[in-house]
């Protein structure tokens, strides 16, 4: 029998524990019994509340995502152009340091064919709508947004993801290497209005 109390938000609750408890693996590593063990019942007392583990981890992905949405907005609200691109790239990064397993559920993709109005496609568009409102400061053609915010992205996510799995062992500064990446990001989103069209 569930414990008293326990319901789908309780559930995705202690699964989102224990996704910050595991670290970078967190996510990886969720299984409903590890949340059965937090919640102090039989694994299939879960089944009242999720429907299965993909289920648990999409709810697990939707509140990730949803708080990734919230810092990137905090982190850009009143800034524009390449000052809005820099904090957005600290905010993931920070994002990710705190909460790595949170940043790995942030990566779930929606299930192929998924309608548009998918709970997961809709948190992702709220996320990429923060990137293309920092984007919007760089007076883009409307041509090159998806490039923009795809290199956006793929830049940003690929250092935090080698930082996070200890890919960085050089003693160098690694705050001053991210801080170069965020240059480089800024120069080449602002230059990508003057790229020639592709043959």
């Amino acid at each position: 029998m569930a414990r008293a109390g326990l319901s789908r938000d309780a559930v995705t609750a202690l699964a989102l524990r224990v996704v910050d408890d595991g670290g970078t693996h967190g996510f990886t590593d969720l299984t409903l019994a590890k949340v059965a063990a937090a919640a102090g019942v039989a694994t299939p007392s879960l089944y009242k509340h999720v429907g299965s583990l993909a289920d648990l981890r999409r709810a697990v992905a939707l509140v990730a995502i949803d708080d990734l949405t919230r810092a990137t907005a905090a982190a850009t609200i009143g800034r524009s152009g390449p000052d809005a691109l820099s904090a957005l790239a600290w905010a993931v990064r920070d994002f990710a340091r705190e909460h790595p397993g949170r940043y790995a559920a942030v990566q779930l993709s929606p299930d192929l064919g998924a309608a548009d109005d998918d709970p997961l496609s809709l948190a992702g568009a709220r996320t990429i709508a923060v990137i293309v409102a920092v984007l919007r400061g760089f007076d883009l053609p409307e041509e090159r947004a998806v490039d923009a915010i795809r290199a956006v992205r793929s830049a940003i996510h690929g250092f935090v993801s080698l930082e996070l799995m200890g890919g960085f062992g050089l003693p160098d500064d690694v705050d001053h290497s991210f801080e170069v990446l965020v240059r480089l990001l800024v120069a080449g989103i602002a230059d990508l209005a003057d790229l020639p069209e592709p043959a």
